[in-house]
């Protein structure tokens, strides 16, 4: 079979335009769109408008093409697309998250050009409570074989044990006669079979986890009649999965998931789909100290799946944010009931082979299962995936408050969707002292909502119906489910972040707890402001109004750039090796910021800030240390700023802001010093710095460039912000932007304003040769990299 990538040259236009222009896949419409205040998607979809969208490609089929299987893959099209070929109706796929295939033979017109149009309907808005995107978002394929072939997804691979290594390969095919299996490591054989279904003995196996990320090559040829027909590599990693009240095994280690929750966007680029921007996002995850990824709240990618595997990160797939209650007005409830079950099949048969995902995710904080009804739907769910791979747990993210007040009549959504207003209370009008101590309430609510009698009697029956039970903001049951549930097995499938320190060391003390997922790991798109520290009087409230663009909740910024709530995460985990220093905004005196609950800080590893001499200063200290002293060395020499006691893995430290050097030296019960960290200021004249992330790429590879405003000691300066202009030679500006979370800027315009003294662009290479970026900004001078392109 050949798999051959069709995401160039297609005609793209929103339904109602005159003309129409030519795009490459991955492309998302919406991201390309103007937001406005009175968008119907309103502040979870970032008022970006939605639309009708049409996609075209014309392709030749030659004569011989006739007695071969041509079928379509398409990975991701958002959203209620329908595929014509030639003018005829050739299938489609409601949910804009799952992979479908659109099987051409009997549609196709040999000896000629074809034409292939794709209709993708996101104009029922509100339809979602985070960034969507629009249109062919991931992207597509062509496959190519006999008519004797291998079936689309059809090789199956099974860890059956590891010591001895034994996995079986399960082979659906059309035609043929017999079927070879060839296991190879690094292109040589290792074993070989024959059949359709045949176990083999792995020798010396190399076993697959997070830390020792081993993948095989799995060779299937079909012969028909002595004569090879077809042939298909899947790549698998010898991995087996179990659980017990005892703790998570793989491959009998006990494993405890260090875990953040990520939607699907990739930031400024929005939901296009690139297989470097996700090996991207895993590689920074993993080196932040996160092993495991919860896919919030729909299925992942496949190229983010593929990064998983290469580099080790467990996977928690997620079907749904609802089932057959409605959140947002519009959203995939409505059409739930008559395609869940093609959902299940496109996600396992897609995962199937993929060692990195251990968990599939059948919803998201849904209410059904307070009703006999959800219930039966739970227990329908989690059999259903069984009976289609047997090799994985099945949990879901449950909120035992939501659950439990929708079994008593007091959900949080109405019935049409959209939240109840009398869970939602106007506050706009308080002081942010009195919006952040009912927003701090919240999160105390929630984390102990489930721990009632009648809380647990509700929520159980579908608790106990999962392998392993996810427990979206139910920290409060933790210590209470080893005696009152001795057999289940759960997990912080959500979680607020500045709750890592105690949530660890209750997965660290309870066998039965197998790990924690913050919210967020990764900044995103839409659901505006939900974890801001805002200081603009429009910053209270859940519903943030425009021009709010981000959910402003990541440990990581939406560059990738890390946050203070990573370094408490890291420092939780007992990986800091020294002192980590975070400094909340100095440039806002006298204003204190309206907090929501889903950001313990706003803390950045930053401590340069121009023209802010004497402003308050509060320092953050990360560290498992006993003790941390904090100096500043300065014009006036070293000055002690202060020495505290280490609690709960921070120390915190008000003083006022000063240019020096700031050092936070760490010290054990008995004095002797653990590590040392330190931030300095930027030196001298403030430049543009134009930072690709890599020297050499291929053509028609992407790229990321940091740009950032620097002394001349290459410190970011964070409180010059300026307006900057990217210009690209020998290849296109896919996007630039920064983390800023409130601004009416555009991503793709190619003007942006730094945040933070930070914004990054994204490039895709056209030509081998020299491609060159250039940065220019206001009373700056221009700045440029060059980056080698190859064939």
């Amino acid at each position: 079979m050949k798999e051959i990538n069709f995401c160039q040259g297609w005609k793209f236009k929103k339904q109602g335009a005159e003309t129409a222009r030519l795009v490459d896949l991955p492309h998302d419409a919406m991201i390309h769109e103007s937001r406005a205040p009175q968008a119907a998607s309103g502040s979870a979809e970032a008022f970006f408008p939605g639309g009708v969208y049409e996609y075209e490609k014309s392709f030749f089929v030659s004569d011989d093409w006739a007695e071969k299987s041509v079928v379509f893959k398409f990975e991701g099209v958002y959203k209620n697309s329908t595929v014509y070929l030639n003018g005829e109706e050739a299938g489609g796929c409601a949910y804009g998250y799952s992979q479908f295939y659109i099987h051409a033979d009997k549609l196709l017109r040999y000896g000629e050009e074809n034409r292939i149009c794709v209709i993708a309907s996101n104009d029922d808005q509100p339809n979602s409570r985070w960034y969507t995107g629009s249109g062919i978002y991931r992207p597509v394929w062509f496959l190519l074989s006999e008519k004797s072939h291998i079936d689309s997804d059809g090789i199956k691979i099974s860890t059956l044990s590891y010591n001895l290594a034994r996995v079986r390969v399960d082979t659906s095919y059309i035609g043929g006669d017999t079927v070879t299996i060839e296991v190879l490591d690094n292109g040589q054989i290792v074993t070989v079979g024959r059949g359709k279904s045949v176990e083999l003995e792995i020798p010396n196996a190399k076993l697959w986890s997070d830390t020792t990320p081993n993948l095989y090559q799995c060779r299937v040829t079909l012969l028909e009649n002595g004569v090879a027909v077809d042939e298909v590599t899947e790549t698998f990693g010898i991995r087996l999965v179990e659980w017990s009240a005892k703790g998570l095994f793989i491959n009998g280690e006990n494993t405890l998931l260090r875990g953040g929750c990520i939607h699907h966007d990739n930031g400024i680029l929005g939901a296009c789909c690139y297989a470097k921007s996700e090996e991207r996002r895993v590689r920074l995850m993993k080196a932040a100290g996160f092993n495991a990824i919860r896919s919030a709240h729909n299925p992942a990618s496949t190229a983010l799946l593929d990064a998983c595997d290469r580099l080790g990160m467990y996977m928690i797939d997620e079907t749904w944010d609802m089932w057959y209650n409605h959140k947002s007005k519009n959203d995939y409830a409505k059409d739930f009931t008559a395609n869940y079950q093609f959902d299940v099949k496109s996600i396992v048969d897609r995962d199937f082979n993929h060692p990195s995902v251990i968990m599939y995710s059948i919803g998201n904080e849904v209410s059904e299962p307070a009703t006999e009804k959800g219930i039966k739907l739970t227990k329908e769910l989690v059999d259903l995936f069984h009976s289609l791979d047997g090799n994985r747990a099945v949990t879901g993210g449950f909120n035992l408050m939501i659950i439990d007040s929708s079994a008593r009549g007091k959900g949080i959504y109405k019935e049409g969707g959209g939240l109840n207003q009398d869970k939602t209370p106007d506050m706009s009008g308080m002081s942010s002292t009195m919006f952040n101590m009912i927003t701090a309430m919240v999160g105390t609510r929630q984390n102990k909502a489930g721990n009632s009698k009648r809380a647990d009697a509700v929520t159980s029956p579908s608790l106990d119906a999962l392998d392993i039970a996810g427990y979206n903001y139910g920290s409060g049951r933790y210590p209470l489910e080893g005696r009152a549930h001795p057999d289940r097995v759960i997990f912080g499938a959500e979680t607020f972040p500045q709750d890592i320190v105690k949530n660890w060391k209750m997965v660290k003390k309870y066998p039965f707890l197998i790990g924690d997922f913050m919210w967020t790991a990764w900044d995103y798109l839409g659901e505006n402001g939900l974890g801001a520290w805002a200081y603009t009087p429009d910053g209270k409230g859940f519903d943030k109004p425009y021009p709010w663009l981000l959910a402003d909740a990541g440990a990581l910024d939406i560059l990738g750039n890390p946050t203070g709530e990573i370094f408490l995460a890291q420092a939780s985990w007992g990986l800091l090796k020294n002192p980590a220093i975070a400094v909340q905004p100095v440039n806002h005196p006298g204003v204190k910021p309206a907090k929501m609950v889903w950001r313990g800080t706003n803390a950045i590893p930053g401590w340069s800030w121009k023209n802010c001499e004497g402003n308050r200063a509060v320092v953050e200290v990360y560290t498992d240390a006993y003790i941390v002293e904090l100096r500043l060395n300065g014009e006036c020499g070293s000055i002690r700023i202060g020495r505290k006691r280490v609690k709960n893995c921070v120390a915190v430290f008000k003083t006022k802001y000063a240019p020096g050097k700031l050092a936070a030296v760490g010290y054990d019960i008995n004095g002797n010093e653990t590590g040392r960290g330190e931030l300095e200021p930027a030196a001298g004249k403030i430049s543009i710095c134009v930072k690709p992330e890599e020297d050499v790429i291929r053509v028609e590879d992407i790229i990321y460039v940091n740009i950032e405003l620097v002394g001349e000691n290459g410190v970011v300066e964070c409180n010059a912000d300026t307006k900057i202009t990217v210009s690209v030679e020998g290849g296109k500006l896919l996007a630039f932007g920064s983390a800023n979370p409130r601004t009416p800027e555009s991503y793709t315009s190619g003007n942006f304003t730094t945040y933070y003294g930070r914004a990054q662009a994204v490039v895709r290479a056209d030509t081998a040769g020299t491609m060159r970026i250039t940065a220019s900004g206001d009373r700056l001078e221009p700045a440029s990299a060059e980056i080698t392109v190859v064939e």
